[in-house]
């Protein structure tokens, strides 16, 4: 098995992934940081949550990071902010051993006022949500003009959220990137037009099929039910792993917002992650979470991105998501660093035939489960 010191990685970054108990790289890592390190380069990277595209761009960028001169270097754009957090932490466990390297989260929904505060530090590099990095370019407050590498993390989803203008206005203030790298699950037009417009004719191409994304250690399940009856056997279902902690995940706001609002009433510790939550109110459900103070989050899937919460036991599918790539997501987020998940789909007719697309495309196999007891 290939480790990290083989692909180039410093000692000192090592002994930072060591204590996070990452050990052997993941497929998409033993690809890209061989070839990030080499030098100046375009990379676009198709890979889904849970293969470790943080360590494949994060370990490289740092090592591009001259920690002496006090100026950005690297940005990293995310859809979320609960992603950018989380990005940014990443980096702060890896470089525990190093030279300190300084990184900055920025994002919507928090008060300006005090990121820019916080960016008058010593800041080599910003993880930015785009709306809230191009106010802060417009105020002054941001200089990225010495930027060498900047990296669009899971770009699919901040087109889906509408921010093309604001990536294309991004990507031409950055005179000075030398390396572009763009990581998606998936490659829609925007994505495309993305590549084509701002980065090198001869920019690597790397993607990790769907036979090595999906985690080996998740067991696929369906209970095959009518809609009418899916509460009820979620309900089951929880009774059966009571103590345990997962997440519910539907795909629309009124549902999650439904659901939860039933859970609660039958005095189980779940509460409701959706786009409509004002910031305050999604970070108030998410430390509640990771305290576990909660048990259950009910989610759509746009809310969970960035959610990485360790020791999740399942995840439950209440609704399907629109895309093959979602499911991916979705199942991800439980059998994390080595454990075991359960990903129960509750499924009506229709969705009995998209589990036999998912068991095609994405190389699983999912078993029937009659009764939750």
């Amino acid at each position: 098995m290939e480790n990290f010191k083989a692909l180039g990685v410093k000692s000192d970054f090592i002994k930072g992934l060591n204590d996070l108990g990452i050990i052997n790289p993941t497929d998409i890592q033993k690809q890209v940081i061989p070839l990030l390190l080499e030098g100046n380069t375009d990379l676009v990277g198709q890979a889904q949550t849970g293969t470790g595209k943080t360590a494949a761009f994060g370990l490289p960028l740092l090592h591009k990071i001259d920690p002496k001169k006090d100026y950005v270097q690297g940005l990293i754009l995310c859809p979320t902010r609960e992603l950018g957090q989380q990005v940014a932490k990443q980096l702060f466990r890896y470089t525990k051993y190093s030279d300190k390297i300084f990184t900055e989260s920025v994002y919507g929904g928090e008060k300006i006022d005090r990121q820019i505060a916080n960016l008058t530090r010593t800041t080599h590099i910003v993880v930015a949500t785009p709306g809230r990095l191009i106010d802060l370019v417009n105020r002054k407050a941001v200089d990225l003009s010495k930027v060498k590498t900047v990296i669009l993390d899971e770009a699919d989803e901040m087109l889906s959220m509408g921010f093309k203008k604001e990536l294309d206005e991004i990507l031409d203030f950055l005179p000075e990137a030398q390396s572009k790298w763009l990581f998606s699950a998936t490659m829609p037009q925007g994505i495309k037009q993305i590549v084509n417009e701002h980065m090198s004719a001869t920019a690597h191409r790397i993607t990790v099929s769907g036979s090595n994304v999906v985690n080996a250690k998740i067991e696929h399940k369906f209970v095959h039910c009518e809609d009418t009856e899916k509460f009820n056997v979620l309900l089951q279902f929880l009774i059966s792993v009571k103590g345990k902690r997962g997440i519910v995940f539907c795909r629309t706001r009124n549902t999650t917002r439904k659901v939860a609002a039933q859970l609660i009433a039958k005095n189980i510790a779940a509460d409701a992650i959706h786009g409509d939550l004002l910031q305050k109110e999604r970070d108030k459900v998410m430390r509640a979470f990771k305290n576990e103070n909660l048990s259950i989050i009910v989610a759509t899937d746009i809310a969970a991105r960035g959610i990485d919460v360790a020791d999740l036991t399942f995840v439950v599918h209440f609704q399907l998501p629109d895309q093959d790539e979602y499911y991916t997501h979705r199942s991800g987020r439980t059998a994390r660093a080595g454990k075991e998940g359960i990903s129960l789909v509750l499924a009506n007719g229709y969705d009995v035939r998209t589990i036999r697309e998912y068991e095609k495309n994405l190389k699983i196999s999912f078993s029937k489960v009659k009764a939750l007891k």
